[in-house]
């Protein structure tokens, strides 16, 4: 089972509640700074991408990027102010899931279709294969060191197994685990000493030793959760894990020790996919929500990890 079947199978007609038809006379909800912490609301149209946005990442302009603007095969662009276009339409029938941002600010891409990561030049919108491996099941969510090395979930959904792999920046392929749960979220630690990983379908979170050339060691079991799934994960400058748990409609907050810290309900939707830190302090997180088909918004106490690395490159 493909990604796009799994999203079929768990229902990917998206649904608009009546207390948000407000969006559909044009009226905008954009964030501000004065919002109350960990409150969501909603940042774009509900049904302004399609059920399967995933990979939100914000650039180092503060445009926020995410997968399936509109249609499948896209990826939109949303301003600060909410203003949401197509940025780039891939080819081949690719399919993009994660996002990240290099070093040198080329956008990379976890092409699950044709077994890719995709390099899109942000200034020309070229499109090139920054590295393909057909041993993979399909690549799902993408994290990224600060030394641009590229790690890479590949879940199988139809036997709720998978593989961890590496992607270093000459676009070679290391496969790092294989015969694991059902790998999803993925997430270099803000002191790139750690790898996280999770499976949605068993619900656990691994954490493993991350050397400096990329090796992983020591795998430890950080948290399991009883319920619900997990789709992608974002840490913030203290270190804790932002998880989002798929079905129930909550980020968790794990801190490193592997402690709920607490959980933030969505606005609306239980199907969430993914989150970005961004926003001028790096403290606004940006949650893609599948069953409603848009973004929604929150303010946390911390900065992301992201920001915090585009910060040393100013």
């Amino acid at each position: 089972m493909k990604r796009i079947d799994f999203i079929k199978k768990v229902g990917s007609a998206v649904f608009i509640s009546a207390p948000f038809l407000t969006f559909l006379h044009g009226q905008k909800h954009l964030f501000s700074d004065n919002d109350e912490l960990f409150q969501a609301r909603h940042f774009t149209e509900p049904g302004s991408f399609t059920a399967g946005i995933e990979g939100p990442a914000v650039d180092i302009e503060g445009n926020l990027y995410a997968v399936n603007f509109n249609r499948q095969h896209t990826i939109g662009k949303v301003t600060p102010d909410g203003d949401a276009t197509v940025f780039v339409e891939l080819w081949n029938g690719s399919i993009a899931n994660g996002i990240r941002f290099s070093s040198r600010g080329d956008m990379l891409l976890a092409d699950y279709v044709n077994n890719n990561v995709l390099k899109v030049d942000m200034e020309t919108h070229e499109i090139s294969v920054y590295a393909h491996e057909p041993r993979m099941n399909q690549p799902n969510d993408l994290a990224i060191g600060a030394n641009d090395i590229v790690y890479a979930s590949d879940p199988n959904w139809a036997d709720s197994d998978g593989q961890l792999w590496r992607v270093d920046p000459d676009g070679s392929t290391v496969l790092l685990e294989e015969n694991m749960g059902t790998t999803n979220g993925i997430e270099v630690s803000t002191d790139e000493t750690k790898l996280y990983v999770n499976e949605s379908v068993q619900r656990n979170v691994w954490q493993y030793n991350l050397s400096p050339d990329g090796e992983v060691s020591n795998k430890e079991l950080l948290i399991q959760f009883p319920d619900y799934g997990m789709d992608g994960m974002r840490c913030d400058a203290d270190g804790n894990l932002y998880i989002t748990r798929y079905g129930k409609g909550t980020v968790a907050v794990v801190s490193p020790e592997g402690e709920v810290i607490r959980e933030i309900e969505m606005a609306d939707g239980s199907n969430i996919s993914n989150l970005a830190f961004g926003g001028p302090d790096g403290q606004t997180v940006y949650v893609t929500v599948a069953d409603i088909g848009n973004i929604q918004v929150f303010r946390a106490d911390r900065p992301g990890r992201s920001w915090l690395l585009y910060e040393q490159r100013r």
